[in-house]
């Protein structure tokens, strides 16, 4: 009887040790992972993203590819694959373990054959990326700058997958000489379109590296539509390697298309376009003698000596400073003001959801009651900044006889059907007469036709207006960093492209901006006709 005792005792106690093993191996998450679905494992990777296109719908994001090889560890295909391994962490990570993970590899791994789970995968972004300001980057999936900011759970949302699905034991580990269920991924039709035209867009960055723009920007706008062709700013940054440019010189993550400067003569065409508006007479005559005293204070011209008598349109060619300094004494402020405000001077533009361009500075009406401010701003020098996309924006509805359209950057989004919803546009608004319109832009032609124009395209013609801003700021051997710009368009008889082009410390904007234009003019020109 003890004997029998005994042996229940014993019984009862590997019973109840066995139930005990079993609650716990019943509540570790992985074996009920692995039970879940009935013994099945399956593996996943994003294969592309919704895309980011321009106005064409062609694509500026997932243009390259990478690959990826499904490894099951301790079998004989995570050897072979050895070779082409391009990330070597993820796979010493993976291979330690028992159940089936993805890794980085070489496109070489497709030598392997059958025996082999390969998937493509669209990579987001690369060092030779376009407008990279303007599409941005992401880290970790998440947009974190520009559009892949701006629209990130737009263009999160949708995606396509490469899986493998494994039959795997009690453990996890991927069994033998079963089959394997593989998908892989299909291309994603959804996204973003921007106005952005990426040939244009290639243009204008190349134009901006034949003349070694290290510090500045580029502008190209659709006359008719407001529509954004090209957006450069230099210094740029890779892409795909953000963490190289934190520590670059000259702060190549700032926008300088959308971030504001001193202006200079550019905005004589504003000044001109308010004395014309307020019906003093283009003839309107002065004698330049190569300054101008404002109550006591003196404002040089850049010819020494004067440029002797000049009218409005000889003074726009020659920018005579002291010229607009007169003129503006007789132009209501308000009305001055104003007339500058309805260019776009003095107001931010959101062109996506946070990406906004920068209002700069618009003196008011009390600013230039104050005479010295007053013959600054005539010139526009003084408190006067302003960005590259506000003085293309300005040349565009000269260049649209008086009608300015705002800038689009994000002409609409493609659904999963590709179909296209379109953006609400708002209609132009005349901010100047046909007429006032017309007569800057005869002046802007001769400018452009002037012997001196470093600007005269050879395969168009253009109109434009150069510019050569102080700021105040002195380099290290005491001479003053200057603003240089050229703002124009083409063809000048059938107005298409507006081009503002800035360079930071340059010599002037005939010399620094006025090639890069011209060079910009030809290739478009070239590429899709005068007309287009």
């Amino acid at each position: 009887m003890k004997r029998v005792i005994i042996v229940l005792a014993l019984f009862v106690s590997a019973s109840i040790a066995l139930s005990a093993r079993l609650f716990f191996l019943i509540n570790d998450e992985q074996i009920a992972a692995a039970s879940v679905g009935r013994g099945h494992y399956t593996v996943k990777s994003v294969g592309e993203y919704a895309g980011i296109y321009d106005c064409n719908l062609e694509p500026l994001v997932n243009l390259s590819e990478k690959y990826e090889a499904v490894i099951i560890p301790n079998h004989d295909s995570s050897i072979r694959i050895q070779p082409y391994l391009a990330d070597m962490d993820t796979y010493y990570d993976g291979i330690s373990g028992r159940v089936p993970f993805i890794c980085r590899v070489t496109s070489g791994a497709y030598s392997l054959g059958d025996g082999a789970i390969i998937f493509r995968s669209r990579v987001r972004t690369d060092s030779r990326q376009l407008a990279p300001h303007i599409i941005g980057y992401t880290s970790d999936n998440v947009g974190i700058y520009g559009i892949e900011k701006s629209c990130n759970e737009l263009l999160r949302s949708s995606y396509s997958l490469n899986s493998a699905t494994f039959s795997v034991d009690a453990l996890g580990s991927a069994l033998n000489g079963l089959d394997i269920e593989i998908e892989e991924a299909g291309s994603v039709r959804s996204g973003v379109v921007t106005t952005l035209d990426k040939n244009i867009q290639q243009i204008c960055e190349s134009a901006a590296e034949k003349y070694n723009i290290k510090r500045g920007a580029i502008v190209v706008m659709d006359i008719k539509s407001g529509e954004i062709r090209a957006v450069v700013s230099c210094p740029d940054f890779d892409t795909s390697d953000i963490s190289a440019s934190l520590s670059a010189p000259d702060a190549p993550f700032i926008n300088r298309a959308f971030s504001a400067y001193s202006v200079g003569s550019i905005f004589k065409l504003v000044t001109s376009a308010a004395a014309l508006e307020e019906g003093i007479s283009p003839e309107y005559s002065y004698i330049c003698t190569g300054s101008a005293n404002v109550y006591g204070q003196i404002f040089n011209c850049h010819k020494w000596g004067g440029h002797g008598e000049l009218d409005m349109g000889t003074a726009i060619v020659e920018s005579c400073n002291t010229y607009f300094i007169a003129l503006s004494e007789y132009i209501d402020n308000e009305k001055y003001i104003e007339t500058a405000s309805g260019f776009g001077f003095g107001t931010e533009t959101e062109l996506c959801p946070g990406m906004v361009s920068a209002s700069g500075n618009l003196q008011t009406p009390a600013d230039i009651a104050i005479a010295a401010e007053r013959a600054n701003m005539s010139f526009g020098q003084g408190m006067l900044t302003a960005t590259p996309l506000q003085i293309c924006t300005m040349t565009s509805a000269i260049a649209n006889n008086g009608v300015l359209n705002e800038p689009v950057l994000i002409k609409g989004f493609l659904d999963e059907n590709g179909d296209m919803e379109y953006s609400n546009i708002n209609a132009g608004k005349r901010v100047i007469s046909y007429a006032t319109a017309r007569k800057l832009k005869n002046f802007m032609s001769d400018t452009v036709r002037a012997n001196n124009s470093m600007s005269k395209p050879d395969k168009t013609a253009a109109a434009g207006k150069t510019s050569t801003a102080q700021t105040g700021n002195f380099d290290d051997l005491g001479n003053e960093i200057l603003n240089c710009w050229f703002t124009g368009y083409f063809p000048s008889y059938a107005p298409k492209y507006a081009v503002t082009v800035l360079v930071e410390g340059g010599t002037s904007g005939n010399s620094a901006c006025g090639p890069v234009f011209r060079e910009i003019a030809d290739n478009i020109t070239e590429l899709y006709g005068s007309r287009s």
